[in-house]
């Protein structure tokens, strides 16, 4: 084998597993289950919406591109808050978070499960008050705080 094959074959070669992804030698990912024309096909489409450019041969991640992927990971940030088991479910949370911030609601929904709340109709969650503070001024951050209300109930709900 020829020391060009052997490099080729390293960056192919799945050398560890990190947060999921089997990454080579280098730390990039290996798509193993992945053919070439859907990687290049990838690739092409990131270039076309703008979020991937070629200068002097090499790829660079635009604005637009960097933007993307600040907006995602701001999305991800995990809130760890428990309140006892038997606090009172009195604050009703209501929702509309467009289409297009769909990871966001993807978010808030988990943060809201896991906070404790239940859904008692689509967009319509009830749980223990108050919403923590450093959530609260998360998502004012992260641009949903206009598309939700919350509304503090006189008793607390049971499910009846």
């Amino acid at each position: 084998m020829t020391i060009k094959q052997d490099l080729l074959n390293l960056f192919n070669t799945k050398f560890a597993n990190y947060k999921g992804i089997d990454v080579n030698i280098f730390g990039l990912p290996v798509f193993k289950n992945k053919n070439s024309k859907s990687i290049k096909n990838a690739y092409y489409s990131l270039c076309d919406e703008g979020y991937l450019s070629t200068e002097d041969k090499n790829i660079i991640l635009t604005k637009k591109g960097q933007k993307y992927l600040k907006d995602k990971l701001l999305s991800q940030k995990i809130f760890e808050f428990s309140y006892p088991q038997n606090a009172p479910k009195n604050l009703l949370v209501m929702y509309d978070i467009p289409e297009d911030k769909k990871p966001e609601r993807d978010w808030f929904r988990r943060h809201l499960h896991k906070f404790g709340y239940i859904m008692i109709q689509r967009s319509v969650w009830v749980g223990p008050s108050p919403l923590p503070k450093e959530f609260m001024d998360y998502v004012k951050k992260i641009g949903l705080k206009d598309n939700l209300k919350t509304f503090k109930l006189e008793k607390g709900y049971d499910g009846r």
